[in-house]
């Protein structure tokens, strides 16, 4: 195990440092601008930085006000299969029909508008702490199942508000995590995860007794 982690902080410590989130988001608008936009695009330029920041940047769409009409699932998918991977140890992969999924015309624009705020906030959060959570590779496939359990969450056609935001929320708190070995911050996003569960589950009771009165005021008793 302590072999294993070395081996990941040696290879940490060898890997070029990403840009920042916003810098990120700012060269796919400039880049795709005028342009098509697929979303085999934005992953294969994104792809050579690092998995975990085509993870923040798919989720992060689900936390603004950015209608996503016919765009959750495919987004929501494309989390769910580069996370499954991930907690397999595989190379992350996506189907090509998936891939050919278009975006609509300034997309990225859009979550750089709507998300620049929270980008700058976790810009200003994350750094290396804790860091043996976002290194021990036992524990970085598991972080990854998680984030896969929550894309799936994300795939579900719940049309009550803030469904969305519990699980993008940990999905890129995780993988921000994981991209700058930042332990807390992968802490919080089970937090938040947990906080999502809680939330769905005082749903379910709430539609429970809405349904039960409303039997008992449409029967008589």
């Amino acid at each position: 195990m302590r072999e294993a982690l070395r081996a990941a902080r040696r290879e940490a410590a060898l890997r070029p440092k990403p840009r920042k989130l916003s810098e990120e988001v700012a060269a796919l608008r400039d880049r795709f601008e005028a342009g098509p936009l697929t979303l085999g695009d934005a992953v294969l330029v994104l792809q050579g930085r690092a998995w975990t920041l085509v993870l923040i940047l798919l989720a992060l769409p689900f936390i603004t006000p950015i209608p996503l009409p016919f765009l959750s699932t495919p987004l929501g998918l494309a989390i769910a299969l580069i996370s499954l991977r991930m907690s397999l140890g595989q190379k992350p992969w996506l189907p090509e029909r998936l891939l050919a999924k278009p975006l609509p015309p300034g997309f990225f624009g859009a979550v750089l508008k709507f998300s620049g705020r929270v980008l700058r906030i976790l810009e200003k959060l994350l750094h290396p702490r804790a860091a043996w959570l976002a290194e021990t590779p036992a524990l970085m496939k598991m972080h990854a199942f998680t984030m896969m359990l929550a894309a799936l969450v994300l795939l579900l056609p719940l049309p009550v508000p803030f469904t969305n935001s519990f699980p993008a929320w940990a999905i890129v708190l995780i993988a921000g995590g994981l991209l700058e070995r930042d332990g807390l911050a992968i802490a919080l996003g089970y937090g938040v995860g947990a906080g999502g569960v809680a939330f769905f589950y005082f749903l379910g009771e709430a539609a429970v007794r809405l349904v039960e009165m409303l039997k008992i005021w449409l029967l008589g008793g």
